[in-house]
């Protein structure tokens, strides 16, 4: 749950902050659903299960493709292709990566844990990344310009001066 959350926050925050998610976030997002990828092609699952997980976590991939084949100069309606996988990768992909490696490096949660447990997990790492991305989004009242520009970020739109 602690590794999850702290996975998840900062996604959460860049968005809320400067409404999206940054792309080396879903860069570590594709290295990991890759990762995940090759152990699920040979896990000892049944096939179509196999097909499910390897299907979604395959959608990071095809973003890093789309963004390798569609022009930045292309119709309107390629841009919205685009940017409806990026947000398929994100609302989809993080969540769902997320569970095939905490199942992969912790097999006792898909099956030994009760499921008020899983559901306290799921919901405090939820929590968290609900109140990062207000955080992000409510910046102004606890961070500051130069807050962001000492840690190496760029200043959020409506951040406050220092």
């Amino acid at each position: 749950m602690v590794g999850i959350a702290v996975i998840a926050w900062w996604p959460a925050f860049t968005l809320g902050a400067w409404h999206e998610i940054f792309f080396d976030d879903i860069l570590a997002l594709w290295a990991a659903a890759t990762a995940a990828l090759a152990f699920v092609l040979v896990e000892h699952r049944p096939v179509g299960v196999r097909l499910v997980r390897a299907l979604v976590l395959l959608l990071p991939s095809a973003w890093v493709v789309l963004n390798f084949v569609v022009d930045d100069r292309t119709a309107d309606l390629t841009a919205i292709a685009l940017d409806l996988a990026a947000f398929a990768v994100v609302i989809v992909g993080i969540p769902f990566t997320l569970w095939v490696l905490v199942t992969i490096m912790w097999p006792d949660f898909a099956g030994g844990l009760a499921g008020r447990t899983k559901w306290l997990i799921a919901g405090v790492v939820l929590a968290i990344v609900i109140v990062s991305f207000l955080l992000g989004w409510n910046q102004a009242h606890f961070l500051t310009c130069e807050d962001f520009v000492v840690s190496g970020n760029s200043e959020p739109p409506g951040c406050t001066p220092g």
